[in-house]
Order: C-alpha cells, then sequence, then structure tokens
C-alpha cells in the first residue's frame, strides 16, 4: 500500500472539524421537516414522545401514537430537553465512532508495517543466504577437485615408500649375510687358527681380458669358496680394491715373480735345432670373451697355475687379516647406513604420509562443512522466501479490511452528521410554531480538539490520555462531550536491531602462490526491522599466499675483510653477505658456504720466523691440545719411527719459555679380530678394558710438563693393531672435560690409512667438533683425504694438514705449518666450533 493512500485514508480517519463543519452544513441546507423526521425513523430515533409532539403541532406521520400528551409551552420544553438529550447522544456516537475509526487505522497501519518490516528482513536473509550457498559451492567444487588429486599423491607415495622400503631391506638382507660370511673368514684368517694354513695361502691378481677389470683370487680353496659367497656389490669392491692396495704392495717388493708360473709346469725345451725352420701357419685366435668364466681362471686353471693372473708367494698374514677386517667393517657401516636409511626412510614416509592424509582430513572436513552450510543456507532461503510471501499475503488482507473498514467509517461519520442535522432541525422547527414570542435559539455546547499527553511507551503500542476544554457552554442547548478520555498510541512496531553470528573459518586459499584470496561469512540470527540497526557486513575476504612463486633470496652487502687467521705460512681473511630477504616459493638462496655469500683471500704468505736456536715454531697461547697417535700396522716400522719423532717436535713446540699450553697424548690401535673389535664398540654389555682389549692407550692427560711428555711418548711400543680412530676420538672427547674453562680446545689427530669404521669416525668427528677444533694430519695416499675433510673443523684448508710420505712427515717444517695453523696471535685467533 503507498504512502499517498495511506495519507489519503488518514484524511478520512481523522474527520477534521473543518471536514465535520462543512458536512453539517451542507446537510444542513437541505434539510427539511420531513427529511428529518424520515432520518429520524431511519435510525430508529421517533420515540413516543416526539411523536405525540408531531400530533399536537399538526404534524401527520405514520408514527405511533400516544392515547395523551402535554400541549403548549410545558410541551415543548420537554421535547427540547429530550432532544437535547438524544443530540449529546448523538454527539458521542459520532465522538466514538472517529475515536474507534483512528484506532482501528493505526492498529492496521502498525501491523501493516510489521509486515513491510518482517518482508524487507526475510528478503535480506534470503539474500544473505544465497550468498552463503554459492560460497558453500564453491567451497564443494573445490574440495571435489583437491581431495582426489590428493588421495591419489597419497597412494602413489605409499607406494614408492614400500618399494624403497622394500629394496633397502633387500639388500640389508645382503649385506647381513655377506657379514655373516666375512665373519667366518675372519676366523678361518686368524694368524693363529688352524682353520687355514697361512703359508700355502697365496693371492692371484687376475684381470678379464674383454673387461679389463682386475680381482682377486685365493689359492685356498676353503677361502676361495667362502669369498665367493660374498653377494653384494660393496662386498666385491671392498675386496677388490682392499686386496689390490695390498697386492700392490707386495708387487713392488717381489717384482721378480709377477709372473711366475708354476713349479709343476714343465719348462718349453727346443730339442730340433732347425736351420731353416718352415713357416708357421697363422692360427686364428680364440675369442676369449665367450668363455664361461667371463675372462676368470677356471678352477681347474688356478690348480695348475695357467690363469691369467700374478702370483705373490709370501703372503703377510696380519696385513690379510687387517684387510678382511677393514672389510667387514666397511660392509657394517653399510648395514648400519642401511638401517638408519630405512629408519629415515619410514619417518619421512610416516610425516608425508600424516601431512597428506591430514590434508585430506581437512578437505574432506571443509567439504562436509560446506555441505551442511549449503543445506543450511538452502533452508534459510526457502524458509525466508515463505515468510516473505506468507508476510505479504497477510499485508494485503490487512490493506483489504482497512479499505473496507474506510468506508465503514465515512458511511457512519455521514449518517451520525445526518442524525445530528435532523435532530436539530427540529428541534428548531418546534419552537418556531410556539405563539408568544418564543425564539428558536439553541447553544450546545463546544469543546476544543484533544489534547494529547506523552504517550506511556515509544513503540508496540502505549496509552495516552486525552483532555479537551469547554469552548462554548451550552444554552437551552445539548450539554457537553466528556473532557477526558484514554486511548492507545505508538501502535508501530519497535526497532529491531541486527544481529549476526560469530564468524566462520577462512575458507582455503584460492592459490599456494602469486596472491589469492580467503573468504569467511557469519550469518543473520535476527535481520534488521523497522528502522533499526543495520547489519555489519556478512562476508569479509583478505588476500594470502602473496608471496611470489618462485623469488630468489636477497642478499647483503660484503662485510669488511676480517682478521687473517694466521700470522705466518699464509693464511686467510674471510668476508660475507647475509640474507636481507629470504626466499619465496621455489627460489633459491646460495648456501651458507657458498661463495656467493662466503669469500677467503690470501694473507701473510710470509715464512714463519723461528726463534734462534729452535727447529720449529714455538706456541705461547692458552691452549688444551690432545694429540692422537696412530699405531696401526699399516704403519710399518718406518711410519711409527717417523710419527714418534715427529710426535717430540710437536711437543717442543709448547716447551718454550713462558708457554701457557697443556698437553693430552693418546696412542690409538685396535683388536686385529673381530671379535676383539665387537667388544670395544659392539652391541657389547660387558666391561672393556680400552688398552689391553681397544689398544686405546691415554699416554698422558692435560699436563704443561713437556719434559715428561716425550719421555712417555719415546717410551711408547707399537701396537701394530687395527685402526679405531672413532673410539681414539671418543676418548679425546672425554678428555676435553679435564681441559681449563678459558683455554681454547684442539684436537690433533695423526693417520696413515682408512680408520675400521668410516661412519663411527664421521659421527665421532661431529662430537668433537662441537667442543673443540679437529685438526687432520693424513699421511700417504692411502688416507681417505676426501673424507678428512668433511670431518675436520671448517674451513679445512687451514685443518688439514696433509703428508705424502713418511719421510715429510719428520720434518720440522711440518711441524711449523701445523704451529702456524693452531696457534696464531690472540687478536686473530677466529672462533672454529
Amino acid at each position: 500500500m503507498s504512502e499517498v493512500s495511506l495519507k489519503t485514508m488518514e484524511q478520512v480517519f481523522l474527520r477534521s472539524e473543518k471536514a465535520h463543519a462543512t458536512s453539517m452544513e451542507q446537510i444542513m441546507s437541505s434539510m427539511s421537516s420531513e427529511k428529518a423526521w424520515h432520518v429520524l425513523e431511519k435510525n430508529n430515533l421517533t420515540t413516543p414522545a416526539l411523536i405525540e409532539l408531531s400530533q399536537a403541532h399538526g404534524k401527520q406521520s405514520n408514527l405511533r401514537k400516544a392515547a395523551t400528551a402535554p400541549t403548549g409551552y410545558a410541551a415543548v420544553e420537554g421535547a427540547r430537553k429530550m432532544l437535547n438529550e438524544m443530540i449529546w447522544v448523538s454527539m458521542s456516537k459520532y465522538d466514538a465512532e472517529i475515536a474507534k475509526c483512528t484506532a482501528y487505522y493505526a492498529d492496521q497501519c502498525a501491523a501493516m508495517q510489521a509486515c513491510r518490516g518482517q518482508i524487507a528482513a526475510s528478503n535480506y536473509v534470503a539474500a544473505n543466504s544465497r550468498a552463503k550457498i554459492l560460497g558453500a559451492q564453491s567451497t564443494i567444487n573445490q574440495m571435489q577437485s583437491d581431495v582426489p588429486a590428493k588421495k591419489q599423491e597419497l597412494s602413489k607415495h605409499k607406494i614408492k615408500c614400500a618399494d624403497e622400503k622394500k629394496n633397502a631391506r633387500a639388500r640389508l638382507a645382503i649385506v647381513q649375510g655377506d657379514i655373516a660370511v666375512l665373519t667366518s673368514i675372519l676366523k678361518m684368517t686368524d694368524c693363529k687358527s688352524t682353520f687355514v694354513q697361512m703359508e700355502k695361502l697365496s693371492l692371484r691378481h687376475c684381470q678379464d681380458p674383454c673387461t679389463k677389470k682386475s680381482f682377486i683370487m685365493f689359492s685356498q680353496d676353503g677361502l676361495e669358496k667362502k669369498v665367493s659367497k660374498l653377494q653384494s656389490s660393496l662386498s666385491h669392491g671392498l675386496m677388490q680394491d682392499t686386496f689390490k692396495d695390498l697386492f700392490q704392495g707386495i708387487e713392488s717388493i717381489n717384482s721378480l715373480s709377477l709372473m711366475q708360473l708354476d713349479a709343476q709346469q714343465t719348462p718349453f725345451a727346443n730339442k730340433t735345432n732347425f736351420s731353416n725352420p718352415p713357416i708357421p701357419r697363422t692360427m686364428i685366435p680364440r675369442d676369449p670373451c665367450t668363455d664361461a668364466k667371463a675372462g676368470a681362471p677356471s678352477s681347474r686353471q688356478m690348480a695348475k697355475g695357467k690363469g691369467k693372473c700374478s702370483l705373490a708367494k709370501s703372503p703377510d698374514c696380519p696385513r690379510i687379516q687387517e684387510r678382511f677386517l677393514l672389510i667387514q667393517s666397511g660392509i657394517k657401516d653399510e648395514a648400519e647406513n642401511l638401517l638408519e636409511e630405512i629408519a629415515f626412510m619410514e619417518e619421512n614416509c610416516k610425516a608425508v604420509t600424516d601431512t597428506l592424509e591430514a590434508q585430506i582430513q581437512d578437505d574432506l572436513n571443509r567439504q562436509n562443512q560446506a555441505e551442511l552450510d549449503l543445506a543450511d543456507g538452502t533452508k534459510m532461503e526457502a524458509d525466508a522466501g515463505e515468510t516473505a510471501r506468507q508476510t505479504a499475503r497477510e499485508h494485503d488482507q490487512l490493506n483489504g479490511d482497512l479499505k473496507r473498514q474506510m468506508k465503514t467509517c465515512s458511511k457512519n461519520y455521514v449518517n451520525s452528521e445526518s442524525e445530528l442535522c435532523a435532530l436539530k432541525k427540529i428541534r428548531g422547527e418546534l419552537y418556531k410554531k410556539l405563539k408568544g414570542g418564543y425564539t428558536a435559539f439553541f447553544q450546545d455546547c463546544v469543546v476544543s480538539k484533544w489534547d494529547p499527553e506523552e504517550c506511556s511507551k515509544k513503540c508496540a503500542g502505549g496509552e495516552q490520555k486525552l483532555s479537551r476544554n469547554v469552548m462554548t457552554h451550552p444554552n437551552k442547548g445539548a450539554k457537553c462531550l466528556p473532557l477526558t478520555a484514554l486511548k492507545k498510541c505508538n501502535l508501530q512496531p519497535c526497532p529491531v536491531d541486527c544481529m549476526l553470528a560469530s564468524w566462520t573459518g577462512w575458507s582455503k586459499c584460492s592459490a599456494q602462490c602469486g596472491g589469492g584470496v580467503q573468504q569467511r561469512l557469519r550469518d543473520v540470527t535476527v535481520a534488521m526491522k523497522n528502522g533499526g540497526r543495520p547489519c555489519d557486513a556478512t562476508s569479509q575476504t583478505r588476500a594470502c599466499n602473496g608471496q611470489a612463486c618462485e623469488k630468489d633470496c636477497e642478499l647483503g652487502r660484503w662485510t669488511p675483510w676480517g682478521q687473517c687467521s694466521k700470522d705466518c705460512d699464509g693464511g686467510t681473511q674471510k668476508r660475507q653477505k647475509f640474507i636481507r630477504e629470504q626466499a619465496e616459493g621455489e627460489g633459491k638462496c646460495p648456501g651458507r658456504w657458498s661463495s656467493k655469500r662466503l669469500q677467503y683471500k690470501k694473507c701473510n704468505m710470509n715464512r714463519c720466523a723461528l726463534e734462534v736456536g729452535a727447529k720449529t715454531l714455538t706456541c705461547k697461547q692458552e691452549l688444551d691440545v690432545i694429540l692422537l697417535l696412530d699405531g696401526s700396522g699399516s704403519l710399518r716400522q718406518a711410519g711409527w719411527d717417523a710419527e714418534i719423532k715427529t710426535a717430540q717436535l710437536f711437543v717442543d713446540s709448547f716447551a718454550s719459555t713462558g708457554a701457557q699450553a697443556q698437553l693430552a697424548v693418546i696412542l690409538y690401535s685396535g683388536p686385529r679380530t673381530w671379535g676383539g673389535v665387537y667388544k670395544c664398540f659392539g652391541k657389547n654389555t660387558q666391561k672393556v678394558d680400552l688398552e689391553t682389549t681397544c689398544k686405546i692407550k691415554t699416554v698422558t692427560h692435560f699436563t704443561s710438563d713437556m719434559a715428561a711428555v716425550k719421555t712417555k711418548i719415546k717410551a711408547l711400543v707399537w701396537p701394530k693393531g687395527s685402526t679405531l680412530t672413532s673410539l681414539a676420538l671418543l676418548s679425546a672427547y672425554s678428555e676435553l672435560t679435564l681441559g681449563r674453562k678459558h683455554a681454547k680446545s684442539i684436537v690433533v689427530a695423526i693417520t696413515d690409512g682408512r680408520p675400521l669404521s668410516y661412519r663411527a669416525t664421521g659421527l665421532a668427528s661431529r662430537y668433537i667438533r662441537k667442543k673443540a677444533r679437529l685438526v687432520w694430519v693424513p699421511v700417504t695416499s692411502n688416507a681417505p683425504l676426501w673424507r678428512i675433510r668433511r670431518w675436520a673443523t671448517r674451513r679445512w684448508q687451514e685443518n688439514v694438514v696433509a703428508v705424502k710420505t713418511f719421510a715429510d712427515l719428520e720434518k720440522p717444517d711440518l711441524v711449523t705449518h701445523l704451529i702456524a695453523n693452531i696457534c696464531p696471535k690472540p687478536i686473530a685467533y677466529a672462533k672454529y666450533y
């Protein structure tokens, strides 16, 4: 219903005094006595008194007649009073009709306003529900795409992990089988054992004529059968590399017997001396690459000594046994690495599986929530739409009722006014017919408009007191209407503020990088109505994953060059760059030790100046130094003598006046049998004597008495065992706890070859580097230099002093170079750990 029509209807219902006066004037202008009596008859207002009065004055009517009736003035005066009373009743009815119609108008308008507010609120809820529906549908579509893709990725990952673990376990089974084989071989090759007569054991260094690859064979059948049971490529590789090294050593000693044949072979003898021998036929050479043994000599050929192999006469039992021990240790390292790899693989597979499963579950939860939101939004939209339609029908019903009531009220207004005019007309006509000079003047009571007081409520229906004053008192006319009244007021519905639910969680980002969007929603629990506070935003968006998909890190400027790391003998200065902004997405960034972030340059390239009478450079810094001496059998006597001489020169460097260093010395070797090795660092719970069983001897703990240290070093006996370097490093780690609090700790390790266990040595080196600077002195080409560089403290160029021969080891220049590395001036001393 439009505002214009409501205003028009309001004017009708209120029936202003002006409209009332105009209507009364129009009715009176056309009102005759006959018409007046007709109106009264129609409204059933003809009383017996009025009928008698009309008969007394000759008025003919079909009204009922009374038996007796007063006459003259008395009769007229009685009729006046009666008419005044009837006029007052008619005025009261008119007044009540206005009050009733205006109250109905207010009620209907308030109800219609409430309907319009409800319709607007329902439409808002429906629109908000539609946004929720669209958001839920978008999430469901995205999850229906993401979940299958991640499930497929998870399936592929599980298959890949299962295959990798299966392959790793298969390799582990082979390696563990080889460990068992080598354990039995170590028992057979025990120099004190009777299983193998070592004096009859000879090695053959063979070469495949097709592939040109070298391999080792043993003349002892039992040992050869055991060796042939080795399955892993690692075992074969270690076997060839380890014994090739040993064979080359024998070859250099027994160079005359390298191609010697077995004694049982009959030498060729030329019995006929032809002065003119015939030209020999050229025979087609046999293809050697069709041999069933793939170039390796057969057992029969080995027995007869016809294989293409070099022979050594006198095997060195301890060295052969040491080689088998090294092979066993290498395979043991591989087994432990495989176990660690399998454990890491399982942990990594589980972590990736858990991550993917969590992502899938999260996506499924989002999908389930979106489906609930979709159902809820659809229900809310349907309910809101139905509520709006029902309310619209109610509004139309109220509007129709209002229009019908308007017609009724208009008709009642006119009837009441006609009734008043008729009563007043009859009253005036009665007095006009009286004789004796009676005037027909009548002054009815006139009251003012209603003066309303304040309503008890501002909305939802209150009460209001009304009052009016007497403007003209009655003079032979109708008395005054009531001067007070009570009516309902402010029937319009109260304003309803919007109420919103809590925010939902943020949706999944629409992009993983390069800028995406997230959205969150909240429902309208109570919609705004009747001019209440409107709703705030029901949806929010924010940017996410704004980082570039691929952006390399940004580095700062180069720092100034630092102090030189050495006072002489060639040190280095360094400068570096720090990361200013981290890489984003798949962007790259140079590593901490990359030349793009860390650079060195040479400095102090001058030779070190020695004190008068000193053979080496002296050190007067406050240092705690641990010297590890290699006592393995691979040194040979010459190597052992050179190492002892170097150790004494090293001690002299800390024996000058004013020296503040403390020195500890550890001699390390190892058992010759695998059983002994197992006791030292295997899964053994029994108490082990490190010096007796493991050949790890602490020559001296930290001391500043360098003369005593030299004496103890000179008295050392060569252990001639294996090389338990890792156990020696762990002993040094324990020794460091006895060092001084403010002194710099340094561990110097001398070694001539590979340790028994690469893996254990690497782990022990890592422990040492956490507490001290680790410096290595590898001697000869047998030392695994590339591994030692990884074991040493960074930067290895100043913590690895490689020595080519044992003759170079005992030169004073080596010790000078070593001292220059570990003992610079305090201001130039760099922190290495």
